[in-house]
């Protein structure tokens, strides 16, 4: 991938819609909702605090993790969507 994030911001390949209902219905492609789960692809350096020390994104590659509904960026790179988020979009890492 040739897509680097600047400052506090992460690039994250969110999973998969669900294409069934806990039920077993079969959703529409309209009626799926966007998952708000993904896996971190990239991360930028960090950002600066009042005092110029560097503070560094808590997520690294490879994690998995829920993000904020309404947050972030899509793009497409590569011919593949991805996510553009603040660190601070990120709720939680996902522990197996």
């Amino acid at each position: 991938m040739s897509l680097k994030p600047l400052g506090d911001r992460v690039i994250v390949k969110q999973d998969e819609a669900e294409t069934t209902t806990a039920s077993g219905l079969v959703l529409a492609s309209n009626a799926q909702e966007k998952p708000q789960r993904g896996k971190v692809i990239a991360v930028g350096e960090g950002k600066l605090d009042n005092q110029g020390n560097l503070i560094k994104p808590q997520v690294k590659e490879g994690d998995s993790v829920i993000y904020s509904k309404y947050g972030g960026t899509e793009v497409k790179v590569d011919g593949e969507d991805v996510l553009i988020l603040r660190a601070d979009d990120i709720y939680a890492i996902l522990e197996d």
